[in-house]
């Protein structure tokens, strides 16, 4: 029986190269989703000039409990398991508070709209990079610099778009100039013709 065991799991191909990428991005897809959802937060922010708290408290949990269920199954035991549970609670309240005090009237007549949603990403990028610091996970560690190197490229990208707009403009308008007289350019062709007659 051994023997046969042994022929099967000799004979066992490795999975396809498109099974193993399908999987890894599978496994990548919880990080992916929570940096897309961050990014479009301060982009409706900044379009709308309001803040979106509850939105930023959602994203905030939704961190959190993905922080746990990544790191549910290398957990062994009951203690171990609670007290993942609760240090993750205890970390993901205290971004929520923080979130909250950011919020107060107070404080928001010191910062404009868009600036806030640039704040709440910046608390959430530091919360999920030290979730991923006292987990042990590259992942999410790398989802909370993801979300922090996204804060200074939003904010040039804001106050560059001016440029990007007016080269656009520029390409645009060199490209309808060349192609304006490659059309009426004469064909060598009908030179010739007009040559002969």
């Amino acid at each position: 029986m051994s023997e046969t065991h042994l022929e099967r799991n000799g004979s066992a191909e490795p999975p396809p190269p498109q099974f193993r990428m399908a999987q890894f991005l599978w496994q990548q897809l919880p990080y992916v989703v929570a940096l897309v959802l961050a990014v479009a937060g301060v982009a409706y922010t900044n379009v709308s000039h309001q803040p979106l708290v509850g939105y930023w408290e959602f994203l905030a949990l939704a961190i959190g409990v993905v922080c746990v269920v990544t790191k549910w199954p290398e957990t062994q035991g009951k203690d171990v398991q609670l007290r993942l549970i609760w240090t993750q609670a205890l970390h993901w309240i205290a971004v929520l508070v923080t979130m909250n005090i950011m919020l107060m009237s107070g404080v928001q007549q010191l910062l404009p709209t868009p600036a806030t949603g640039l704040v709440l990403l910046t608390l959430l990028a530091l919360g999920t990079f030290l979730a991923g610091v006292s987990l042990l996970s590259l992942q999410i560690s790398f989802l909370g610099l993801a979300m922090g190197v996204t804060v200074p490229a939003i904010s040039w990208l804001k106050q560059s778009v001016f440029f990007f707009l007016l080269g656009a403009v520029l390409l645009i308008g060199l490209g309808i100039t060349f192609w304006l007289r490659q059309d009426r350019r004469p064909t060598s062709a009908s030179m010739n013709n007009q040559m002969e007659a």
